[in-house]
């Protein structure tokens, strides 16, 4: 643990919770600084690439979700290399208390956080005021800044010179964009045992009574990874079987993979004569993995990618979407010819951005339940053989109510950067605006053919977005 954060055993102190489970509090410090166009509060460490990490693989396995990516990170990622993580900081304006950026497991609630960390919850309570507006719903994942009163006792961090020892949680998934405030923090990390086990993300989904409904009470929920998976009603997709998927994809051969990402690897394949793509991803991705099946079992559009099925096997999950012939939209506007391509047309990019536009609109307004994707880019919108559009991977999408004002999603910071929001950054907060303005950052990239985060001509080690320019 302490070679992961760069420091002594010394600045690492065992935290026992009343389940008598232990997390650890790690002394850092942390600066304000810009980390690729965004300016925060950051903890740097570094981390030799193994092969077949992924950015993401390692941020949650071993940084718990907090570490700060941007969009190319993951083709960074090269074996053998030592490369720096940068971790993001909580702090607190104006005092010189102890701040924990926490980020909240299963079966917390603000009592049980306070008492934790020996902080008063009306201070947590009005240090959160944009995610705690219903104080008694907090969700796995989010982060929560927590002024914590008096330090557990334990051995504290050694003081060098002026500079002071502040709190932050490790947990799960979480990219926070901080205030510009002088800080340095504590990592709270969460027991190792808990990353590894897989939590059920299945809520009951209602379809169309007319629709040809398969009640599935999923299979999952005899695998111990598959705690508190609820049922789930398709209308559409199937369940197919590990040696289908195997036969389809020739045991996924190397040569059958067209796409990798931090959600998993896609192949092509071949299911009842027909051409699919086949993401497969680790049991570590579950949540993404239900996440998907909650909005694509209900969403059928013409511009929306469509989910035909998933599968299981020992140590994956497998869903089975349409085939994209001409791949994502990104591939075709950087370094097409690398990649096979011709230059898009003006014509064709004014068909690709209505397109979009127009499945994206689809899940905002036309839908029974409300939807924000919360990742728009150009890898996210795939193209078929005729250059039609379709928005794909709902890995991070979020079900919003339908009423007459903006439905505000309190938020961990997800997406990638360059496409998000300022104001979401800022305030952990995603409405459908959210993914109105990731795609403006797309037209731009349609308009320009450059990318969302360039590099900065005046800093050449530094990124700067593309809207900005």
């Amino acid at each position: 643990m302490a070679s992961f954060y760069s420091v002594n055993t010394s600045q690492i102190q065992p935290i026992t919770r009343d389940d008598s489970k232990q997390d650890y509090l790690v002394s850092v410090p942390c600066s304000c600084k810009d980390v690729n166009g965004t300016v925060g509060y950051f903890y740097d460490t570094v981390y030799k690439v193994k092969p077949g990490d992924t950015f993401l693989g390692v941020s949650r396995e071993f940084y718990s979700g907090q570490a700060w990516q941007i969009a190319t990170e993951e083709q960074l990622f090269v074996a053998g290399d030592t490369i720096t993580i940068s971790l993001v900081c909580g702090c607190l304006e104006g005092a010189g208390r102890e701040v924990v950026t926490y980020t909240v497991q299963d079966d917390d609630t603000l009592t049980k956080i306070g008492e934790l960390l020996s902080a008063n919850v009306r201070e947590i309570e009005d240090l959160n005021e944009k995610m705690t507006k219903n104080p008694n719903y907090i969700d796995i994942g989010w982060v929560l800044f927590v002024p914590m009163g008096k330090r557990p006792v334990a051995s504290e961090a050694p003081k060098e010179g002026k500079k002071h020892n502040l709190p932050i949680i490790i947990g799960i998934a979480l990219f926070v964009t901080l205030l510009s405030m002088s800080m340095v923090v504590l990592l709270l990390i969460r027991r190792k045992r808990n990353l590894r086990k897989i939590r059920g993300d299945l809520e009951a989904v209602n379809g169309s009574p007319s629709a040809n409904k398969i009640s599935l009470q999923s299979q999952f929920l005899q695998d111990k990874y598959m705690e508190g998976v609820a049922s789930i009603e398709f209308e559409r997709p199937l369940t197919y079987s590990l040696e289908e998927i195997n036969e389809a994809t020739n045991n996924f051969d190397e040569s059958r993979k067209i796409g990798e990402g931090g959600y998993g690897t896609v192949y092509i394949g071949v299911l009842k004569e027909r051409e699919v793509a086949i993401k497969k991803m680790k049991f570590s991705q579950s949540k993404e993995f239900f996440a998907e099946l909650k909005a694509l079992c209900k969403i059928h559009h013409i511009n929306v990618v469509e989910l035909l099925g998933y599968a299981r096997g020992e140590n994956h999950l497998y869903l089975i979407y349409e085939y994209m012939e001409n791949g994502s939209l990104s591939d075709h506007l950087h370094d097409p010819a690398l990649k096979g391509h011709l230059p898009l047309s003006w014509t064709a990019r004014a068909r690709i951005a209505l397109d979009a536009a127009r499945g994206i609109e689809y899940i905002h307004d036309h839908t029974k339940a409300r939807y924000v994707h919360r990742d728009i880019k150009t890898s996210n919108i795939l193209l078929d053989q005729g250059l039609g559009a379709k928005v794909a991977d709902f890995g991070i999408a979020r079900l919003v109510e339908r009423s007459n004002e903006e439905q505000v999603v309190a938020t961990r910071l997800v997406g990638t950067p360059g496409y998000i929001a300022p104001e979401s950054a800022r305030e952990l907060q995603m409405t459908s605006k959210t993914d109105v303005f990731s795609f403006g950052v797309v037209l731009a990239e349609l308009v320009t053919g450059q990318r969302a985060l360039i590099r900065n001509s005046q800093e050449p080690d530094m990124m700067k977005s593309l809207v900005s320019v």
